[in-house]
């Protein structure tokens, strides 16, 4: 089955890029909304969804690439799907001087439905626990 690249744009209610790059590109940001713990060895980061007793999602994730202030761009480990990646993108509104925060990130056409709605909670948690 072809997998289909998926971009989720997502208004900002922040101006000031240091406070939302926190968030997006460090373990203790992306734990706040993102998974139950998550850890950072500066190359990979290992995200933890679950509790030990309960059962738990662990997924490690390669750095491809960090720009400071712009975007981090990670792989899955598990992730064979040559050219496939997960990205975080900050951009400026040129209108309102706001931010928006892209998603890229990749789903069979089938699933794509089911990505979106994995995200949208994520970005949802995001906003309960920053305001953004």
């Amino acid at each position: 089955m072809e997998r289909k690249k998926v971009t989720i744009e997502y208004p900002l209610a922040a101006k000031s890029p240091a406070i939302v790059w926190r968030l997006i590109s460090s373990a203790a940001g992306l734990q706040k909304w993102m998974a139950d713990r998550v850890s950072d060895d500066g190359a990979t980061m290992t995200f933890t969804w679950g509790e030990l007793w309960t059962g738990q999602d662990v997924r490690v994730s390669h750095v491809i690439d960090r720009r400071k202030f712009s975007h981090i761009r990670l792989k899955w480990d598990a992730d064979h799907c040559e050219g496939e990646y997960w990205e975080m993108r900050l951009e400026e509104s040129e209108l309102t001087g706001n931010l928006a925060l892209l998603i890229t990130d990749f789903a069979d056409a089938d699933e794509e439905d089911s990505l979106r709605g994995l995200w949208s909670g994520s970005l949802n948690r995001l906003h309960r626990v920053s305001g953004l």
